[in-house]
């Protein structure tokens, strides 16, 4: 069963999916930390000091189901 498991693995598609989805994590961590700690501060300085961590756009408000459950639209 594990040379089976090894054969899964070398066959290249998993181990390449593994590799971009750690990257893709890191990479996603790091362009938020960017925005959030570089790009954001000056131009809420530039703005008068707006708070844009409470800034939302409500699209369309959630449908909940009888017992509380939220229902894809």
């Amino acid at each position: 069963m594990l040379k089976e498991f090894k054969a899964f693995i070398n066959k290249g598609n998993v181990l390449d999916m593994a590799v971009g989805l750690i990257t893709a994590t890191y990479f996603g961590a790091m362009i938020k930390s960017l925005v959030d700690d570089i790009i954001m501060p000056p131009i809420s300085q530039l703005l008068g000091g707006v708070d844009f961590s409470e800034l939302k756009l409500t699209l369309q408000e959630a449908s909940v189901a009888e017992d509380g459950a939220e229902v894809a639209a």
